[in-house]
């Protein structure tokens, strides 16, 4: 990496630190500026460590300690939109002495919990929640006659959200005490697309606006001394006189101040002062650099949005290994449009994390990114199905339960050929709760008209991919973990699947294992011991989760004394349970025990240490067969 970085000559014990908000207010105003850039040397000493967001960490530093400042939290309730830019407002509210622990196992989580701290108000870890939580937090205070302030912090990306629009529709008719930050630095994960990015990029790029951080400290030195009413007339003239197109937000009753330099404290925080006295709903736009204060980042916004650990002098992360599913994906299909002028690819802001980058560099006029839009990004799929088109619907697993709807109303009735392709299905490791893809299973597997299937490795994954460009009869969807597989090389050409057909690798007469994508291997090495211990053991990988191979399940559920089934999903609604309804239905009485993910939001942590714990090793399921197998087959094989 060309971009090196070195601290600044200031030795780490001169430089402030804080254990409490408390303790931030009694720090003179002029110490500030070095407890932001203490801040920023621990956040970039730990998360080379641990990995994390650290761009968007960076940028907000000034701007949490401004309302930190400002405002009492917990009674005071700070709303942060996605949170993954809450570090430091952690920080600064007594877990500074734990910031190294981010994103680890019993660590911190790296978004906001409300069980994590009081000083938590909302959880979030998707876009566009921040506004509506917040207002209806607001609403909840004005009709117990509350005093306290609520403020929303929502990044420019926030405002593609269509959650965050119909907010914005009733935040003047429900409340006159509400406070907006409009965090602006023109990126989500990626660049930010669409008309309302453009809308802000101009109101940063005005002619008068280019010298704003020329003028601000100016401009704080004119409010000093000033009464509150003579600040409250040159803010809002300022803003004004800045800035003519703030017609977006006055339109929804929403009084504009801003843009203003979300790196200057002082003015930050005579503002803040200035807008919690305001009794009418306002918002406040404050442009911020990520990646702020570390060259590297500030360099690649996009791999500084969120990463693994890195080398804190040149941000350089360990090189990686076998290509990630998302890699293969985006390189693959890019391929299949060059041969197919139908396809189109469609995402969700999430170029780079569900490799259509790739895509893009390809058949660039067949990439469309509609931004943080789920349930856009699905209708819109919908109408390019109507036209003819072959589009492939990019979307995370966790972030696909937002546009659940369409699945169902326009998707799945209407019986169109989208192509679901379901990135960071099952564990998401650090990320937790919010990221895990452990419901896909449960909330699409009910859904008449799709198909829908699960790779065992990369090689099968290419043809499942090429499987879903021939299938024009209706829905296709595909779940695939994140990051690599087993390594396995896709082939030249690849092969189309016979549809709900799958895959015996080994017979067996005492039991049988349904090993489901990343899971077969698991299952591998389960068949492994029980054959070294006597047993008779039939391997299967299943491939399909809707339609199941019935045949296939009927034909060892009658010969086997015991099914056993692996999945990386929540057990409640998942693959063992459809094998156990089919059954059921069929009246077959063999028994079924099932490998997967408890009825609960697992944790953050590596995932071989929450397998562990939760009982997705090939220790656990040998146990699990063993007492459940007939004592009968058990004698046979002592």
């Amino acid at each position: 990496m060309e971009n090196s970085f070195e601290f600044p000559e200031i030795p780490s014990d001169q430089l402030p630190k804080v254990d409490s908000a408390a303790e931030l207010k009694k720090l003179p105003l002029e110490n500030l500026p070095k407890l932001a850039e203490n801040i920023r040397r621990t956040l970039i000493r730990s998360l080379a460590n641990t990995g994390g967001h650290l761009g968007p960490n960076l940028g907000v530093v000034e701007l949490s300690i401004a309302l930190h400042r400002v405002f009492d939290t917990p009674q005071d309730k700070f709303v942060f939109d996605v949170s993954h830019q809450g570090y430091v407002h952690k920080m600064l509210t007594g877990r500074w002495d734990r910031i190294h622990t981010i994103r680890t196992y019993e660590g911190l989580n790296g978004f906001l919990l409300r069980t994590e701290s009081d000083h938590d108000c909302y959880g979030a870890g998707h876009a566009g929640t921040a506004v509506s939580a917040a207002l209806g937090m607001a609403a909840a205070r004005d009709l117990l006659g509350g005093e306290e302030h609520v403020v929303a912090v929502a990044g420019d990306a926030a405002f593609t959200c269509g959650p965050t629009f119909e907010a914005l529709n009733n935040i003047a008719e429900t409340t006159k005490r509400f406070i907006l930050v409009l965090n602006d630095n023109e990126w989500s994960i990626d660049r930010n697309v669409g008309a309302i990015a453009k809308y802000f990029h101009a109101l940063q790029t005005s002619s008068t606006y280019s010298h704003i951080h020329d003028k601000a400290a100016e401009f704080v030195e004119r409010l000093v001394g000033k009464s509150i009413r003579d600040i409250a007339a040159r803010v809002e003239s300022g803003a004004k006189n800045l800035l003519f197109p703030n017609v977006l937000f006055e339109k929804f009753g929403l009084r504009y101040y801003g843009p203003i330099d979300g790196h200057d404290i002082d003015l930050l925080v005579k503002t803040f002062d200035f807008l919690k006295d305001q009794d009418e709903p306002v918002i406040l736009h404050v442009i911020t650099e990520k990646g702020r204060g570390y060259e590297p980042a500030k360099a690649n916004p996009m791999k500084f949005h969120g990463l693994g650990p890195y080398k804190t002098e040149t941000g350089e992360t360990p090189p990686g290994g076998d290509p990630t599913y998302s890699q293969i994906y985006g390189t693959q299909l890019g391929k299949f449009a060059q041969q197919d002028g139908k396809i189109v690819a469609v995402t969700a802001a999430m170029p780079n994390g569900t490799g259509l980058v790739e895509f893009q560099k390809a058949v660039p006029e067949r990439y469309y990114d509609v931004g943080i839009a789920e349930e856009h990004a699905a209708l819109f799929a919908c109408g390019q199905a109507v036209q003819g088109l072959k589009p492939f619907l990019t979307i995370y697993s966790t972030f696909f339960q937002r546009a659940y709807d369409m699945a169902v109303h326009d998707i799945g009735i209407q019986n169109l050929p989208v192509r679901l392709c379901m990135d960071r299905a099952g564990l998401s490791g650090d990320d937790g709760p919010t990221h895990h893809g452990l419901f896909d299973i449960g909330y699409l597997r009910h859904v008449p008209n799709w198909i829908f299937m699960q790779p065992k490795d990369e090689d099968e994954f290419v043809d499942m991919l090429w499987t879903m460009v021939h299938h024009d009869s209706g829905p296709s969807a595909i779940r695939y973990p994140r990051g690599a597989g087993t390594g396995a090389k896709p082939k030249a050409q690849p092969q189309l699947l016979e549809i709900g057909k799958a895959e015996v690798a080994d017979d067996g007469t005492d039991i049988a294992l349904f090993g489901l994508g990343n899971l077969f291997e698991m299952a591998k090495h389960v068949r492994d011991r029980l054959v070294e211990m006597g047993y008779s053991v039939a391997l299967i990988n299943p491939r399909w989760i809707k339609p199941l191979d019935t045949a296939c399940i009927e034909k060892f559920a009658r010969q086997c004394g015991l099914l056993l089934t692996f999945e990386d999903h929540t057990l409640m609604n998942g693959f063992g349970a459809a094998v156990i309804e089919h059954l059921n239905d069929a009246g077959i009485a063999c028994p079924v025990e099932r490998i997967g993910w408890p009825d609960q939001f697992v944790e953050h942590g590596k995932p071989e240490i929450l397998r562990e714990k939760h009982g997705l090793t090939v220790e656990h399921a040998v146990e699990k067969a063993l007492k459940r197998l007939p004592a009968q087959r058990k004698q046979a094989v002592v």
